[in-house]
């Protein structure tokens, strides 16, 4: 798997997204419970026919550029293919000293969101996965994200104390709020409309540390031309009060819409985003 993977990393990008086209459509035409959730997620959001159809093909996009991400030689950067687009967000927060929590949602590119901002600013990221749980392929992920100022940090306890660490440095740190936390660790809060069960990590790791927080989605360029990175403050501030976990729930996931709006074409609709938590298990923290 490895070895095929890497040589689809060799070619060129616009092959690659070539191909993911007709994956995402496979897809959507093999599994009903995909089809039904992107059906009912991108009606609930009021997406048009037309950039429903887009979103199957972007999905399958997202999956075929795997390879050229993971497997690029050393000698290459991600962020020479990617424009920028608010970046003093970025500059302001690091030149005050502070951390720097980036939120992003399922949309675009976001495996070259973190890549891009490790290297273009030449300061450490860090950022929340859940490890895949076949051994080999959490392996072949560990090996593919080690990169010069790239560290990953568990979905576990102890990725957040690493997390906050890393905040309190003074570094940056990326995660993907929309992600549904297992129980205990989230709220309900709305969500496109409807009540979505929402982490309160996000807000958290800002009032403990004191770090900005920012929006940043990576926007997929046509027939291969590279990504163009969007940054942009929260549609409001977090409470003030740390015990207003819905509160904060609710001003993260109306800046996730903020941001799926602008690009509504490239979300991953077919994610379970309004799913029940499931049961915490050993050694996940909040």
């Amino acid at each position: 798997m490895t070895l095929f993977m890497r040589w689809l990393s060799r070619w060129p990008l616009a092959w690659l997204h070539a191909l993911g086209a007709p994956l995402g459509w496979a897809t959507w035409l093999l599994s009903p419970s995909y089809r039904r959730r992107v059906a009912a997620n991108a009606e609930l959001a009021g997406l048009t026919a037309a950039e429903r159809r887009r979103s199957i093909a972007e999905a399958g996009r997202l999956v075929a550029e795997v390879p050229w991400v993971w497997f690029m030689p050393a000698d290459r950067r991600v962020s020479d293919h990617v424009q920028w687009h608010g970046e003093s967000l970025i500059e302001e927060a690091l030149k005050a000293g502070r951390g720097l929590l980036l939120l992003t949602p399922h949309l675009g590119s976001f495996e070259v969101a973190a890549r891009a901002a490790a290297e273009r600013f030449d300061k450490p990221i860090t950022v929340l996965y859940r490890p895949a749980r076949k051994a080999a392929l959490r392996r072949l992920e560990e090996t593919a994200r080690a990169r010069p100022n790239m560290a990953t940090a568990p979905a576990s306890l102890t990725g957040v104390r690493q997390m906050l660490r890393a905040l309190k440095r003074g570094e940056m740190v990326g995660l993907l709020p929309d992600q549904v936390p297992p129980e205990g660790q989230g709220v309900w809060a709305p969500f496109f409309g409807k009540p979505a069960y929402t982490m309160t990590l996000a807000a958290r790791l800002a009032q403990q540390t004191g770090a900005a927080v920012g929006l940043a989605w990576c926007e997929r360029l046509p027939r291969g031309r590279g990504y163009s990175i969007h940054l942009a403050p929260l549609v409001r501030p977090l409470p003030s009060d740390p015990a207003d976990d819905v509160g904060a729930a609710t001003v993260i996931n109306a800046s996730m819409e903020r941001a799926i709006r602008a690009l509504p074409t490239q979300y991953l609709w077919g994610y379970n985003r309004y799913k029940s938590p499931r049961k915490p298990k050993p050694g996940d923290g909040s």
